[in-house]
């Protein structure tokens, strides 16, 4: 049973999405959403991630709370520049940050973080050079978004590594 399934929730949950995706609970829609999620559970057994171990535990609670901190006042700045929109001009813009961080799962969580505060947009990441490409909404104080993305990197170091 294990090969024709070979991750049975992850399985369930594909066509659990498909169904809802689709809006349909007809025979035909639950057969092929059987074939798709199966397939995609094989195609996943090619994937190798990264192992990573916590080194920190105790660092993990303060960076989640630093994050939702982030993400709830970037969300109020970014509902000030919609509803002052025709008023003040917005400054988007991209920046460059040099991180030094080695761990994928780290360097994927910070994509998540990143990706995920209203305002701001993971764009590339060069592993030779170290240098984070992204993307601010209201780019007029850089030197705050270094420093916050810095300390994330800080903080995702120490957990990881």
């Amino acid at each position: 049973m294990r090969t024709w399934f070979p991750y049975p929730l992850l399985s369930i949950a594909l066509l659990l999405m498909w169904l809802l995706l689709s809006q349909s609970v007809t025979p035909g829609s639950i057969v092929l959403g059987l074939v798709v999620s199966t397939v995609l559970a094989w195609v996943t057994l090619n994937l190798q991630p990264a192992r990573s171990r916590l080194h920190r535990w105790s660092r993990i609670a303060g960076f989640i709370l630093r994050v939702v901190g982030d993400v709830i006042r970037s969300n109020v700045a970014v509902t000030l520049i919609i509803l002052n929109a025709g008023r003040r001009p917005v400054h988007a813009g991209f920046m460059t940050v040099s991180l030094d961080l080695d761990d994928e799962n780290a360097l994927a969580l910070l994509a998540c973080v990143l990706t995920a505060t209203p305002g701001t947009a993971w764009l590339e990441y060069d592993r030779r050079q170290k240098i984070l490409l992204f993307h601010v909404l209201d780019i007029e104080n850089e030197d705050l978004w270094r420093k916050t993305i810095t300390r994330y990197a800080a903080d995702l170091k120490e957990i990881f590594e």
